[in-house]
């Protein structure tokens, strides 16, 4: 077994360990439960408004685990061995997103089927965000490792982390809310656009923050 495979299976691993696995889940599916109480109970207003809801819950659920992504390896000097071995900083960093994603993408889109059902969705607004959040989630996971690289050396970096990605996540969350709406799949194609432009500039851009960050 390779290096790489070893790290994604550790990172996933330990994201697992943390709570990757059930935390996001639990998370939506208390969102789910609350935003009735919120809007009340008309089925077609909570047709209208849940999907929204669950990209947004989806959004969040992603920045739950960003302060562990990479201060913990930093700190420790886990980085510094990886890199003292011959491994790149952007393969460090794309095992990371990859590990990330699979810490919180399927067990999310999981957790979406009852969440949905808590909130009336059809069954082609539910296929919609599905397919959505398989675009979308790579997505959302490059933009927490990307945000977490850049601020692993600060204090209260998972905030600052957050507030750095909320307004960086705007169009995925326009395209992935807008294709629920969208009979003709323009929306989709853009939320893919911008999917495979985060996952392609993320390993480069938070390689050279977790480099910088040793210097």
């Amino acid at each position: 077994m390779s290096a790489l495979p070893r790290l994604i299976a550790r990172d996933t691993a330990l994201a697992w360990k943390s709570g990757g696995l059930w935390l996001p889940v639990a998370f939506l599916l208390l969102v789910a439960a609350l935003f009735p109480f919120a809007v009340g109970p008309n089925a077609a207003v909570l047709a209208r408004t849940g999907g929204g809801m669950l990209w947004i819950a989806a959004l969040l659920a992603s920045l739950l685990p960003v302060d562990r992504l990479v201060a913990p390896d930093r700190d420790g000097g886990v980085l510094d061995q990886l890199v003292l071995r011959g491994i790149g900083d952007e393969s460090i960093a794309l095992t990371k997103l990859i590990a990330h994603w699979i810490g919180f993408g399927p067990p999310l889109m999981v957790a979406v089927l009852p969440a949905a059902a808590l909130l009336k969705l059809d069954g082609a607004t539910i296929l919609t965000l599905e397919v959505g959040l398989l675009l979308g989630t790579p997505a959302l996971a490059a933009l927490g490792l990307l945000v977490s690289a850049l601020t692993s050396g600060l204090r209260s970096s998972g905030a600052l982390a957050g507030l750095l990605a909320l307004p960086l996540a705007v169009p995925l969350l326009i395209f992935g809310a807008g294709s629920l709406g969208d009979q003709s799949g323009s929306a989709l194609k853009l939320l893919a656009a911008c999917s495979l432009l985060l996952v392609g500039i993320t390993p480069f851009a938070a390689g050279a923050a977790m480099r910088a960050g040793r210097e």
